[in-house]
């Protein structure tokens, strides 16, 4: 899957974020009685993140408002859709000022001019083609198989809150640039796959396999976050919040009806769902609403979530002979 770049263009106009992620579908099932859905939401979701970003290069016009000092704008034969000067832009994609204009992210519009509408918006827009592509091919890959099994109003809820979850975190952590990209919402995707394969564990094949290759591919793109341009707070906060949406909405019956109906007369099962997986919604209820209520208090107070976790800057960069880290 792709490695979904969340926060990209620097304020200034800067090198933009990129992060991919890569998945595998899960192993089969020892029964599942479910019907499988024609996925129509993702492809969707495609088509308007794809029609957003056309929205934003014709609002762009490079060839009417590049200023010049960056260099000449790219692919000039596309008229008003051709990109900015690659220094400023090297992902083939509008200026910073653009998506800002369009609902990028920004932490002093939504605390300071009241404009939390752009914790949603931010999701839709896309810094560049590149950045565009990554993502696209990534939600394919993942939400398709997904909205097949599970139906597109449950993978409909873990995309746009998961994408909403990774705003409100990068906010709390990230306020010196723009933020745009669906990689909190691609994130949360992976994270529900997770908690989809824990609670309805008895009903898998090859679990073993299916938990490592998909821990391993979590692992990877959550440390490729730690990499400079990197917003991995965004990747985070969406992981976390598919990963307690999945407990909730994602839930199979461990026993299906087909065994019901083996049942002799007047014997029945005494539940479709074991007790740990009441336990787990429960629990993932109460975290969600909780982890949801504080972080946006805190957000909208003006506080900063480095005041509560001073060694949180290590979840996003790692400072290295080679680089060093910043706000950033």
């Amino acid at each position: 899957m792709s490695s979904s770049t969340r926060r990209d263009l620097e304020s200034g106009g800067g090198p933009s974020k990129r992060n991919v992620s890569y998945t595998a579908a899960p192993t089969s099932y020892v029964f599942d009685p479910e019907v499988h859905w024609t996925s129509w939401l993702v492809p969707l979701f495609v088509a308007v993140n794809v029609l957003v970003f056309v929205a934003a290069m014709y609002v762009n016009d490079c060839p009417r408002n590049n200023v010049g000092f960056q260099g000449d704008c790219v692919a000039t034969f596309l008229r008003r859709f051709s990109f900015q000067p690659l220094r400023e832009n090297p992902l083939f994609g509008p200026s910073s000022h653009t998506l800002t204009k369009m609902g990028a992210l920004q932490w002093d519009d939504v605390v300071n001019h009241h404009q939390g509408w752009r914790l949603v918006t931010c999701i839709w827009l896309h810094a560049g083609v590149v950045h565009l592509a990554a993502n696209m091919l990534s939600l394919v890959f993942i939400g398709i198989r997904l909205e097949q099994q599970f139906g597109f109003v449950r993978i409909g809820i873990i995309y746009l809150l998961a994408g909403f979850g990774g705003s409100v975190l990068s906010s709390l952590f990230i306020r010196s640039n723009i933020s745009v990209g669906a990689s909190g919402a691609l994130f949360g995707l992976l994270g529900a796959m997770l908690s989809e394969l824990i609670t309805n564990w008895s009903i898998y094949t090859n679990k073993a396999a299916a938990l490592f290759t998909l821990l391993f591919i979590i692992v990877i793109n959550l440390a490729i976050g730690m990499l400079p341009h990197v917003d991995n707070f965004a990747h985070i906060g969406g992981f976390l919040t598919g990963f307690l949406l999945g407990f909730v909405l994602l839930l199979r019956p461990q026993y299906g009806w087909l065994e019901q109906r083996r049942l002799p007369a007047g014997v029945h099962l005494k539940s479709k769902y074991k007790a740990y997986q009441y336990a787990l919604w429960v629990v993932s209820i109460v975290l969600l609403i909780v982890g949801f209520s504080i972080a946006l208090v805190m957000l909208f107070r003006g506080e900063s979530g480095y005041d509560h976790c001073h060694w949180c800057h290590y979840l996003t960069c790692v400072p290295t002979s080679k680089w060093k880290c910043n706000d950033s």
